[in-house]
Formats: C-alpha cells, sequence, structure tokens
C-alpha cells in the first residue's frame, strides 16, 4: 500500500510538473532594481491592438515571457526572441508569439524579450537600456538552464528589424560592462538568426527612425560606430543566420550585407539569405507564396546541421 502512495505521488509530482513546464511562464528581467532607470509616475506601458496582432509602447518593466515546447518533442535548444519595432514599440504578437510557437513546434524552448525602448525619460543613457535588458535575458536563461532542461551551449537569439539591431548588438557587445552583474554567467549567444535587421547605424543604410530614436538626433561619429553591428565584429562573435530581401523600402539589404562582410573578414560562421522580393516585416511568412516563405525551413536545417538543434 505504501509503495502504490508513492508510485501515486511520484506520478502526481512528474504530471504536474510536465502541466507547468507546458505552459507560458513570465520573468521579469530585473527582480530588485532596474540599472540605468529614472522612475516617471506618469510614464505607463501601454499595449496597442492592430489587425497584425499586439503592440507594445512606453515599457517600463522588462520581461520575459517563456514558451516551452511539449515534453515529447524538446530539444535542449534556447532561442531568445527579440521582436522589431523601430525603437518606437514591439510588435509582441507577429515578431514575438507567432515565433515562438514556431519554435515550440520544432523543440525549442523560446523567450520573447519586453525590452525597455530607449527614452530619456525612464534612463539615464538610453543607448544602452535596451542592451542590458537583452544581456540580462541571456543570462537568466542560462541560469536556468537545469531546470529548464537547456543545453548551455545552445541558447540563441533571433532578432527582428530594430530587434535585429538589438541582436547584433548584444552578439558583438555580449561582454561589454554595463551594469553590475550578479555573478559570472555569460551574456553571449551561442548563435545569432537577423530578419531584416537594422545593422548600421550610418545614415546612407539606416532605419533613420531607429537611429534617432537610440542614438538621437545628432550623434557623434564615434557613437554611430559604437552602434553599428558591421564595425563591433570579432573572431568570436557568434555564429550567425541572416535573411533579407532585396526590396526592403524601410532596412535596406546593405545592412545584412555589411555585417556579412564583418562576419566573413573574421572567419565567423555566418549564411545569408537574400530574396528577391519580401519588403519589410514579413515575420515568419507563413502565409506568403514567395520565395521568402522558405526561410524557416533554412534557418531549423541550419540550426540542425551545426548541432544546435
Amino acid at each position: 500500500m505504501a509503495f502504490r502512495i508513492l508510485v501515486q505521488c511520484v506520478a502526481t509530482v512528474l504530471f504536474y510538473s510536465e502541466f507547468i513546464l507546458a505552459q507560458t511562464t513570465v520573468l521579469k528581467v530585473w527582480e530588485t532594481t532596474i540599472p540605468n532607470c529614472i522612475r516617471q509616475v506618469h510614464y505607463n506601458e501601454e499595449r496597442i491592438v492592430t489587425a497584425s496582432g499586439v503592440r507594445v509602447r512606453n515599457v517600463v518593466e522588462p520581461i520575459i515571457t517563456v514558451y516551452f515546447p511539449e515534453q515529447k518533442q524538446r530539444t535542449t535548444t534556447a532561442i531568445l526572441v527579440i521582436p522589431g519595432g523601430g525603437y518606437a514599440y514591439i510588435t509582441v504578437t507577429k515578431e514575438g508569439e507567432a515565433v515562438a510557437r514556431w519554435l515550440n513546434d520544432n523543440g525549442i524552448t523560446a523567450a520573447v524579450l519586453t525590452y525597455r525602448l530607449p527614452s530619456d525619460s525612464i534612463m539615464e543613457n538610453k543607448t544602452i537600456g535596451p542592451l542590458q535588458d537583452a544581456q540580462e535575458a541571456i543570462r537568466i536563461i542560462r541560469r536556468n538552464a537545469y531546470a529548464w532542461n537547456i543545453d548551455q551551449q545552445k541558447i540563441g537569439v533571433l532578432g527582428f528589424s530594430a530587434g535585429g539591431h538589438l541582436a547584433a548588438t548584444l552578439s558583438t557587445k555580449y561582454d561589454e560592462s554595463i551594469y553590475p552583474v550578479a555573478d559570472s554567467t555569460s551574456a553571449r549567444p551561442n548563435f545569432t538568426i537577423l530578419v531584416y535587421p537594422v545593422i548600421s547605424m550610418e545614415l546612407s543604410v539606416t532605419h533613420r527612425g531607429s537611429r534617432e530614436r537610440l542614438l538621437g538626433q545628432n550623434p557623434s561619429e564615434i557613437i554611430v560606430r559604437r552602434y553599428s553591428a558591421e564595425y563591433n565584429v570579432t573572431p568570436f562573435t557568434p555564429p550567425t543566420f541572416l535573411v533579407h530581401a532585396l526590396d526592403d523600402d524601410s532596412v535596406p539589404v546593405e545592412n545584412s550585407l555589411r555585417y556579412f562582410s564583418a562576419l566573413r573578414f573574421n572567419k565567423v560562421t555566418v549564411e545569408m539569405h537574400i530574396y528577391q522580393q519580401g519588403g519589410h516585416g514579413f515575420g515568419l511568412a507563413t502565409h506568403r507564396q514567395s520565395t521568402e516563405a522558405d526561410w524557416t525551413h533554412a534557418c531549423l536545417r541550419w540550426l540542425e546541421i551545426n548541432g544546435w538543434k
């Protein structure tokens, strides 16, 4: 009888553990003091519903929303997803939740980052605010690797548009000391996936809205180069998968081309897919008939070939 009760208890614990892990978990990026923060009483987060989903702006409390795959198909890979929005808002549905569900369908744990958008109202230095959140988000995933059954060497980042700029900045500035870190946990992604990313802050190729919101109206040349990822690539920059469309009128394809060239020069593993059409903001491109709809399949194959999935 006692043995049967013990077996039932163990089964119950396993059942509920499985149930919990299969759900979405929301974690604060900063449990205590948010670094670089200026408190403003009347600065409140806003959620805007559009035809393409939910957008968030005026983020005060950054979070990661963790999506766990079903146990039977779960791999030991995790990806931090950083949606875009020109550093003005965050496209949490199209480039966040939808992407997390796609990753879950392929056995990958996904953590969607709702990051602080650069603002002089709530930040002492708005240029580093988003990067602080991204660095700590990777560290949170790595600290929870054992509990979430994740391989610490299979933690990547996936960014779209301005979220791609933040992902590329994280990938080139993962070891930059911009806030007090509680431990020695690395913020370096093991791999990087960039989809129609803003890479450069140089006026000739950048997305001007992203540049102005992050760097201000008249940034110095030093600041421009500091936040132009193509100038910050080293041989230790994570292997990268790039996706862009030739007819992108918002973020010119030259952004990805510059990053590709810098990675290649530094002998970093890189694969790039340039599509003849697709424009900007196609997300997963699930319902499209043109060639950019294949990028997700190519990306999964790239992960498999390199041993990250």
